[in-house]
């Protein structure tokens, strides 16, 4: 699920950056921010379901 996420915000970022600038920065600021969730993600490593 994350990386759908991920995925869906990179799409957003590339077409706000090409189109528009101004929701450009909203989304980069999204994009940047699932990036830091998905670097904590790999670092944590998967926990077992208890």
């Amino acid at each position: 699920m994350l990386w759908t996420i991920f995925v869906i915000l990179l799409v957003l970022w590339l077409l706000g950056f090409i189109g528009f600038h101004v929701i450009g920065a909203y989304i980069h600021i999204l994009l940047v921010l699932a990036l830091i969730v998905l670097i904590i993600q790999l670092v944590s490593g998967r926990r077992p379901v208890l």
